[in-house]
């Protein structure tokens, strides 16, 4: 039994002095292991940064134009993101249509430089709450921190520098991937989910029955109302069909490949982050 025996066995000197510079070598390793592992927790990772980086031109407005049906692409106007300074004209458009690409949500009182929300507004949406999102866009430019732009918001809409909008109208979300919460955890996710959001403000569910559940896509299926912020940013939200959605998502596909190929947060293969 030579194994036993060696295991049992009282350890010579130089054995003793052999396992204690092993002894002292595990240790060294495990300290840098540590430090190692400390290091890259400490390191900010890229998907939860807070500076935000400029889209290429083309990129950028094909992907705010996505939000609108490719009918109506050609009279819209477009602005793009210098996150240094704000938004600016890009595009001049004739039928009162205006896209952007949301990259800072007020509401949640936190920058982050993974939020892309291709979004266009109708005439009377641009007036208002496509103000405030450009509004926004430049106040964080300006160096506010995110509850003290926050706060200028929701100081603006009390004094009524911002208005609900004045009537009915709707905004188009209908590109085939965004960036933002969404169900079922109200998490940021990247996530096709191509609607339409008509202006309610001050509505609720209860108003027209609605009993969303987030946790349930089938409900979602039907009209509900989402706040965004206030009441005053009210939206019925109306879901694309299934088979619509699939279509949208094939028509695009050379657009979604140029969005994965530029980010990977915007790949739809990582449909959670």
């Amino acid at each position: 039994m030579p194994a036993l025996i060696y295991l049992t066995a009282k350890p010579t000197g130089r054995i003793e002095k052999t396992m204690d510079r092993a002894m002292k070598i595990r240790r060294v390793s495990a300290l840098v292991a540590m430090c190692v592992i400390g290091m890259a927790a400490a390191r900010p990772s890229k998907a939860t940064g807070t500076t935000i980086e400029p889209m290429p031109a083309r990129l950028e407005t094909q992907f705010a134009l996505s939000a609108v049906p490719p009918a109506l692409r050609d009279r819209a106007t477009v602005y793009l993101l210098d996150p240094k300074k704000g938004y600016h004209l890009s595009q001049q458009g004739t039928s009162g249509v205006t896209c952007l690409v949301e990259r800072t949500v007020w509401e949640w009182a936190d920058f982050r430089d993974d939020i892309y929300i291709p979004l266009c507004y109708d005439a009377v949406g641009t007036k208002a709450h496509l103000r405030v999102i450009m509004d926004t866009a430049a106040l964080r430019a300006r160096g506010l921190s995110p509850a003290t732009l926050k706060a200028e918001v929701e100081k603006r809409y009390r004094d009524k520098t911002y208005k609900a909008p004045e009537k009915a109208g709707l905004s188009y979300m209908v590109a085939p991937v965004m960036r933002a919460l969404g169900p079922p955890d109200m998490k940021v996710h990247t996530m096709p989910m191509p609607h339409l959001m008509f202006y309610a403000p001050f509505i609720t569910n209860e108003d027209i029955g609605a009993t969303p559940d987030l946790s349930d896509h089938a409900s979602l299926l039907n009209p509900f109302i989402d706040k965004q912020g206030n009441a005053e940013q009210s939206y019925v939200i109306q879901l694309i069909g299934e088979a619509e959605k699939a279509q949208i998502l094939a028509d695009e596909k050379p657009l979604l490949d140029e969005l994965c190929a530029y980010r990977d947060v915007l790949c739809l293969a990582h449909a959670k982050h």
